[in-house]
């Protein structure tokens, strides 16, 4: 039987913490593969293991349309309640310090850039 390109998935293994950066509504763009591996890079000595996932999610309903471009940080379990606390604060201000960093870089951006 050949691999399924489309499945469904039953079970979804909820991350400990997640933190969502509102990239494109800054950037006016998604993240670059390049940019996220800054972010990885950025975030290995506060954290073991995560996940980064850059989104492009088309949303629909009735007559709106929307594209949401978001970077997700999701961190494994295993952090006590007050840990997660803590590392959620260091997480955001990495990933708000990389997003300023990655939009100051892109002259292009002109006063969306120049605002933040």
């Amino acid at each position: 039987m050949p691999e399924a390109i489309a499945f469904c998935v039953d079970e979804h293994a909820v991350p400990a913490l997640e933190v969502r950066v509102n990239f494109g509504v800054f950037a006016g763009r998604q993240a670059t593969p390049a940019e996220i591996d800054d972010l990885a890079h950025s975030l290995r000595d506060e954290t073991g293991s995560f996940a980064i996932l850059a989104e492009e999610r088309h949303e629909f309903g009735g007559e709106i349309e929307a594209v949401v471009r978001q970077v997700v940080i999701e961190i494994d379990p295993g952090y006590t309640a007050a840990e997660l606390d803590a590392l959620c604060a260091r997480v955001i201000a990495r990933a708000e310090r990389w997003a300023q960093e990655c939009i100051h870089a892109r002259s292009e951006l002109g006063e969306l850039g120049s605002e933040l």
